[in-house]
């Protein structure tokens, strides 16, 4: 851990939650939904996630019994990675998130990857936000972020997340949220061609305009 580091960080967490407040992430109103919609997401965009769990829910298959009450070739192509993924659950874990999250982490994190459709970013917004695992979730939003505030890793997803993950202290409400109000920033400020004036910090921005 670099004090310099993270005290740069926990002051930008600190910065981004004064101006945009709690953002309660993930979207979804059980830890299943959380965990379907952070699947999909990696395919398509959110507002086609929110129609697909929004048609998943009308069917009453928004659920581990219900998802795997049909066949993969049932489901659109669109949600067809969490098939896959309802199977391992039912099969491997009885159809019990506890079970599953009961692991510790790095295990958790082994077994999600090992899963047809899962990668690093949706393993790790699962274990942060339906299971409660301390991992960072790195994604273009947060790399965007770090690469206009210079913070020192390179921008491919393992670095990153450790960088996050060694200069934060260990508490699950700091994990979420700043990753959260980073996604918020960038789709608010700092987006693809940023609204520089328009950003509260743009003074700590070290390569504006990039």
């Amino acid at each position: 851990m670099s004090k310099r580091d993270a005290d740069r960080l926990m002051r930008l967490f600190k910065a981004l939650l004064d101006k945009y407040g709690p953002q309660h992430w993930w979207p979804g109103e059980t830890d299943w939904e959380v965990m379907v919609g952070a699947i999909l997401t990696q395919n398509t965009a959110w507002t086609n996630v929110e129609k697909a769990l929004g048609n998943l829910k009308e069917k009453d298959l928004l659920t581990i019994e219900g998802l795997h009450s049909v066949t993969i070739a049932e489901l659109a192509e669109l949600i067809r990675p969490s098939g896959y993924f309802t199977a391992f659950i039912v099969e491997k874990h009885q159809g019990r998130l506890e079970h599953l999250f009961s692991q510790d982490t790095a295990a958790l994190r082994e077994e999600l990857l090992s899963q047809k459709g899962i990668g690093p970013e949706t393993a790790d917004a699962i274990m942060l936000y339906a299971g409660d695992h301390l991992t960072f979730v790195i994604d273009a939003y947060t790399l965007r972020f770090a690469k206009r505030y210079t913070l020192p890793f390179e921008s491919i997803y393992g670095p990153a997340r450790d960088y996050f993950q060694q200069n934060l202290p260990m508490d699950l409400y700091i994990y979420q949220e700043l990753h959260a109000l980073i996604d918020n920033h960038a789709k608010v400020s700092c987006r693809p061609k940023p609204d520089c004036e328009g950003c509260f910090l743009r003074r700590s921005c070290k390569r504006k305009g990039l």
